[in-house]
């Protein structure tokens, strides 16, 4: 199938804002078209083929990455208008814009990596496409351009500005006021917890405590801030750009809060929210089980209802910040003649807070930690269960079988929160890269002067700008209650890429010495890497994304 070419360049295409216009306008087309042939390819009889959605693994997922390109198109967009429009699109915007636009269209005509060894290409969908605006993009991203833009941000030193962030004043209070704190309370210290296997101090997750960060979005009738998920992802970014196991320390709350404002009885809300807002009691999400992975619907971990409390058995894995939690978000099954996500509840268990000496201190409960590369500071615990008690007022919502889906209605927040923790990875490695592209010298003199190098910077910079909007626009659409999953998905699926090529790239500015333990970088790059596993795998994200785009017929 051949996918009509766009209309030949002309001069107007010299403005930046035509050019962006037809360029989202071809990426909505190659959308449309990729996805009419990608529903070609795995439907039969008019409706999707599970096993030809599994055959075609390589296009359904490839759909995803179309989609989200084209989604990214539409965000940095609209976010060139709204600076346009209150007189703030600077020289520095202009050249984020146009560096990553001409990169991502060129990438959307030629092949988008999905991973290092995996590009989804317009022949993939059978189609033939052609990108005349290519040469329009390249004359408006030169080398020069991409020099200009590397010499912006080092005259920054790398911090986004107020204009490429977009926030308002208060978001802009709260970015500040955190960014400050990470700098004295975090930076200083993050590597050596990491290099140590430490876990983050306590006085320091009381201090986030007394800062609102684990009642942000509850309401202020439970004792927190009520503000909303973009606020979330400010704090997110910003602590994880100090250390990511800081700025993931809010996402246990966070998830287990909205379980409870979303799924719990009256008396749950009242008794929890304030003392999670307060940090005085830390959560654990306790789901994932042994070669279960991302099918949650087959978990085994079973809890059988005997008298006044619920008689818990079975293992689970992966569990982050287990051993120093108060309560657990736990996920069981309480139906056995259930196999898949019926019959799955979701308990508030209580246990006593451990240490690294003797981590789950309680009658029913064994296990021990997990040895990771990176995202140290909470640890993670493999626990089993042998007749482990849970009182039936703990039953979240008091009504069995509703564990999944309550889990469910936490996902879109999850994700969105893990886009931003991504974002502070890589706002962590470009910074990185760049202070030591400023400061070591070769050949007589700095080896940010050299294009490779700096090139590399002004490309960080640019997508980190894109996958922000982003972000922020899946955390807008959530504040204002729309459905967006697509949009989290989306975010998540980009964010993580973008961490890791990040973390690579200033590696690879380091040189040797990125590969010596003794430097952040090192640290920086373990971290990002598993940005791409949990939240949902970068295939199972892509999986879900491209699912509902071809089941709803949303391709626009």
């Amino acid at each position: 199938m051949t996918l009509a070419a766009a209309d030949p360049v002309t001069s107007a295409d010299a403005d930046l804002g035509s050019l962006i216009q037809r360029t989202t306008s071809w990426a909505e087309d190659y959308l449309r078209a990729a996805t009419a042939q990608a529903r070609a390819l795995t439907s039969v009889n008019g409706r999707l083929d599970r096993l030809a959605l599994d055959r075609e693994q390589h296009v359904v997922h490839g759909l995803a990455w179309v989609a989200t390109y084209t989604e990214l198109f539409r965000q940095v967009g609209a976010w060139r208008e709204r600076l346009l429009a209150a007189g703030l699109f600077g020289a520095t915007e202009d050249l984020l814009t146009r560096v990553l636009f001409a990169e991502y269209a060129a990438q959307l005509a030629g092949g988008i990596p999905m991973n290092q060894g995996e590009v989804v290409r317009p022949d993939d969908f059978g189609l033939s496409l052609a990108f005349d605006l290519a040469r329009a993009w390249r004359a408006l991203a030169t080398q020069a351009d991409k020099t200009a833009l590397a010499d912006h941000v080092a005259a920054a030193q790398g911090k986004p500005s107020v204009e490429e962030a977009g926030l308002d004043e208060t978001l802009t209070m709260i970015r500040d006021q955190f960014h400050a704190f990470a700098e004295e309370k975090v930076v200083p210290f993050a590597h050596e917890w990491h290099l140590k296997d430490q876990l983050i101090p306590l006085e320091l997750v009381k201090e986030l405590g007394q800062l609102g960060v684990f009642g942000l979005t509850i309401p202020e009738e439970y004792g927190g801030s009520g503000l909303g998920k973009t606020a979330m992802c400010v704090v997110s970014e910003v602590l994880s750009r100090g250390y990511i196991g800081v700025g993931s320390l809010g996402t246990r709350s966070e998830i287990a809060a909205e379980l409870i404002m979303l799924g719990g009885t009256d008396d749950q809300k009242a008794h929890w929210l304030p003392r999670i807002a307060s940090a005085e009691t830390l959560p654990t999400a306790v789901f994932t089980e042994p070669n279960t992975g991302s099918d949650l619907g087959s978990l085994r971990t079973r809890a059988t209802l005997s008298g006044d409390s619920y008689i818990v058995q079975g293992g689970k894995t992966w569990i982050t910040h287990g051993a120093r939690a108060d309560v657990m978000t736990l996920l069981a099954r309480t139906d056995p003649a259930t196999t898949d996500y019926r019959g799955l509840s979701m308990f508030l268990a209580e246990k006593p807070r451990g240490d690294d000496a003797t981590p789950f201190p309680a009658k029913g409960m064994s296990g021990g930690e997990i040895e990771v590369l990176g995202y140290r500071g909470m640890k993670e615990y493999e626990i089993g269960f042998d007749a482990f008690s849970v009182p039936k007022a703990n039953l979240l919502g008091g009504v069995e079988g509703q564990g999944f889906k309550q889990l469910m209605a936490t996902f879109e927040s999850a994700r969105i929160q893990t886009a931003a923790r991504a974002v502070g990875v890589a706002q962590a490695a470009m910074e990185a890269g760049l202070s030591y592209a400023l400061t070591r010298h070769q050949f007589g003199g700095p080896i940010f002067a050299f294009p490779r190098v700096h090139n590399k910077i002004a490309m960080m910079a640019a997508e980190l700008m894109g996958v922000r909007q982003l972000t922020y626009f899946a955390a807008g659409e959530k504040d204002q209650g729309r459905r967006c999953d697509l949009e989290a998905g989306m975010a998540k699926l980009l964010a993580a890429r973008v961490a890791w090529a990040a973390a690579d790239n200033a590696v690879q500015i380091h040189g040797g010495n990125g590969f010596a333990l003794e430097y952040p970088i090192s640290r920086i790059l373990c971290d990002a890497r598993i940005l791409n596993i949990f939240e949902g795998a970068g295939e199972i994200q892509a999986q879900v994304i491209a699912r509902r785009l071809l089941e709803d017929g949303r391709n626009a």
